[in-house]
């Protein structure tokens, strides 16, 4: 309490001061997606702005007013341009107003998804359930919210652990698994790492050869399965790809099912880049098998273009889920049959939060405004502009493809030039922004079309970009020749 006798609080003194300054703040975020293209995509935040991020420790109060001012002055110029249609650097959606207003509600409403007996976790179970609808999976299949496909791999690899060792591991520890896991070479690094924070060892994971399209080859997983067998070791976990994160290859996933069916392993796919795929018509059918998976990670942030960050993940069999997290013996976490201890869904007893933000909001929000059908469309259109910017590479006498095009992301260069300069260069200038990456040794400038804003002129502008920077290039080469 103050000198007066009153009650320390952060409520405002004035809560039409607050609703006025939140209008304003509210009508700048709205004017800022709504000018993306008046703007360059990116721009390196400038000394001065850095310094003022690197002020003293505020003990006095400040005004909301003044804190505003600075975020739009020194912050929202300099993000990573992923709204942008123009950005295509890396597998990251372009959010939504209708996401940015979720989040707002979300934030207000200040819900802790960890347990107990409240609406936010229906609303996050609901998800949930239109989810395990979507992809085939048992109506009693349970399922969470987490950051991303990272963590989601993670906790699917633990389930697969637990299954494989006995629920007692979570006690006793790992100490010679007697196991091996499988997946492509092509496969994300958090699979790899998930070996490691499991406990099992990344010597445990065994990266199995491609095709030429990018794809684990079936035959190949089948002899290294034979191998560890002959050496004492018991399949535990097949991992597949919807989407490598390189290329977006999409691994054959009905055989990948029927090889960990027959050995006895969880069958896992990692479907950050391309599970949502399912919602259109066009890409569907490269994703057959997914739902013979008994766990699926995925992301909204990406193809359902949703804000960061909104991962899920799926698991087929909700008590060996269960069994990994749950915690039932802390008196804090302690179910009760009736008050706000009740529900019968506590999330804290199928991940690793205690607390966690009600992520569940801004995806209900998406789907419940704009559809799946609309989203299936976004994701078609994704995968047309691939297409359109694959056959502009190969109308093209200076531009070579470098990967087959499975999905959303073309991997191209300019013959004979530094690639990664020119992709550093286009970043710069602030009109597209892809990435790189190296395939057979070589650098390719990566291109994932992922943002629902992007447009065939975004796919012109990219395709100009390179072939001026790859001229321009080869005219400075010859002129030192």
């Amino acid at each position: 309490m103050d000198q007066n006798g009153r009650t320390a609080s952060l409520d405002p003194e004035s809560w039409d001061d607050l609703r006025a300054q939140g209008h304003r703040m509210l009508d700048d975020m709205i004017d800022n997606l709504a000018g993306l293209r008046e703007r360059p995509l990116w721009q390196a935040p400038t000394r001065e702005a850095r310094a003022r991020y690197r002020a003293e420790l505020p003990r006095a109060p400040g005004a909301l007013a003044d804190a505003h001012a600075q975020f739009m002055a020194d912050c929202a110029p300099y993000g990573s341009g992923n709204r942008h249609p123009g950005f295509m650097g890396w597998v990251q959606g372009g959010g939504t107003g209708v996401g940015m207003l979720a989040e707002m509600l979300a934030g207000g409403l200040n819900a802790n998804l960890g347990g107990r007996d409240h609406m936010p976790i229906e609303v996050e179970r609901q998800v949930v359930a239109w989810m395990a609808q979507l992809f085939g999976f048992p109506a009693d299949a349970s399922g969470i919210f987490l950051t991303g496909t990272s963590l989601a791999n993670l906790c699917a690899v633990m389930i697969a652990r637990d299954r494989a060792l006995g629920v007692e591991v979570r006690s006793v520890g790992v100490r010679d698994p007697g196991v091996a896991a499988y997946a492509s070479r092509a496969v994300h690094a958090c699979i790899v790492r998930a070996m490691d924070m499991t406990g099992l060892g990344t010597d445990r994971l065994r990266l199995i050869e491609t095709d030429a399209d990018g794809r684990i080859v079936p035959a190949a997983l089948e002899a290294a399965i034979a191998a560890d067998r002959a050496a004492g070791l018991k399949p535990f976990l097949v991992v597949g790809s919807a989407g490598t994160v390189d290329i977006g290859a999409v691994d054959d996933l009905d055989a990948l099912a029927d090889i960990a069916a027959r050995e006895g392993a969880t069958f896992h796919v990692d479907g950050a880049l391309g599970a949502l795929g399912v919602l259109s018509p066009a890409v569907a059918p490269k994703l057959k098998g997914i739902e013979r998976a008994d766990s699926l990670a995925l992301d909204f942030h990406k193809l359902g273009q949703a804000p960061y960050d909104a991962g899920l993940l799926l698991v087929r069999d909700a008590a060996a889920h269960k069994r990994t997290f749950s915690y039932g013996d802390a008196p804090y976490l302690r179910h009760s049959e009736r008050g706000l201890a009740g529900g019968e869904f506590w999330p804290c007893d199928f991940g690793p939060d205690l607390s966690r933000g009600f992520r569940a909001l801004k995806v209900w929000f998406t789907l419940k405004t704009y559809g799946l059908d609309a989203l299936g469309a976004v994701i078609g259109q994704a995968c047309d502009l691939a297409r359109m910017l694959e056959a502009r590479i190969a109308a093209s006498g200076e531009l070579e493809l470098l990967a087959p095009v499975s999905l959303n992301i073309v991997c191209f260069g300019y013959k004979g030039a530094d690639n990664a300069a020119i992709a550093a260069d286009l970043q710069e200038a602030g009109r597209v922004a892809p990435s790189t990456t190296t395939l057979g040794g070589r650098t390719a400038i990566r291109a994932a079309i992922v943002n629902h804003r992007t447009g065939p002129e975004d796919i012109e502008a990219l395709v100009d970009g390179v072939l001026a920077l790859g001229r321009a290039q080869a005219a400075r080469q010859a002129g030192r020749g």
